[in-house]
C-alpha cells in the first residue's frame, strides 16, 4: 500500500495546490481499491491512471534536458515524460505487492519516432515475454506484439541488465543507474 502522509499532502498542498492533492489522494485510493484485484486489473488501472497525465518534456516541464520525477512530483505538477509514466506505474505496481522480479524500466528505442524511450515491462513468468505498459501505445500488449520498441537496457530496483531479445539480458553485476539512485532519496522524502 502506499502509505500518504497527512504531512506530505499538506506539502503538496502548499506547493502545488488543491487540485494536486486531490490528485495524489486518488492515486492513494486507486492503490487502496486495486490492492485485492487481480495481478491483470492492477495492470490495466495503474496503467490508464498514469496515462491520463499529460505528457511534457523535461525540458518544458522543469526546465532540464532530463529529470526524473518522483510520482508526486508528477501528479503535483500534473504532467512527465516517460520516464515519470514509467517511474510512477513502477512504485505502484510494487506498492500493489508486485515483486521487484517482475518488474523491469527498459529503455527502448521507439522506432516510429526515431527517439529514445522508457516503458515498463511485466513479466508474469522469469522466462516468459513481458507486457508493456506505455504511454505512447495505451494498450498492454507483449513485447513481441511491439515491433515499433528496440530493447536497448532495462533496470529494476535489484540493479541494471544489458539488452536482450523482449529486454530479458544479463545483469551487470550490482551496477546501479544514477538518475535512479537520485530519484529514491527524493521518493524518500515525499514519503
Amino acid at each position: 500500500m502506499i502509505d500518504i502522509s497527512i504531512e506530505v499532502l499538506n506539502n503538496v498542498n502548499t506547493k502545488y495546490g488543491k487540485k494536486a492533492k486531490r490528485k495524489v489522494e486518488d492515486w492513494s485510493e486507486v492503490i487502496r481499491r486495486l490492492y485485492s484485484k487481480s495481478t491483470e486489473d492492477q495492470l490495466y488501472e495503474v496503467n490508464n491512471f498514469f496515462n491520463e497525465i499529460p505528457y511534457y518534456s523535461d525540458k518544458e516541464h522543469w526546465g532540464k534536458s532530463d529529470y526524473w520525477a518522483t510520482p508526486v512530483e508528477m501528479l503535483g505538477t500534473n504532467g512527465g515524460d516517460c520516464e515519470d509514466y514509467v517511474i510512477a506505474k513502477y512504485f505502484s505496481l510494487r506498492a500493489l505487492g508486485i515483486p521487484d522480479s517482475k518488474l523491469r524500466m527498459m529503455f527502448v528505442t521507439a522506432l516510429q519516432q526515431n527517439q529514445a524511450h522508457m516503458v515498463l515491462a511485466y513479466y508474469p513468468a522469469p522466462n516468459a515475454i513481458p507486457l508493456i505498459l506505455d504511454n505512447i501505445n495505451p494498450r498492454i500488449l507483449p513485447a513481441s506484439k511491439r515491433p515499433d520498441l528496440r530493447p536497448v537496457y532495462s533496470f529494476n530496483g535489484e540493479g541494471l541488465y544489458k539488452a536482450k531479445a523482449q529486454g530479458r539480458g544479463t545483469k551487470l553485476g550490482n551496477s546501479r543507474h544514477k538518475m535512479w539512485d537520485d530519484l529514491t532519496s527524493r521518493i524518500e522524502r515525499d514519503f
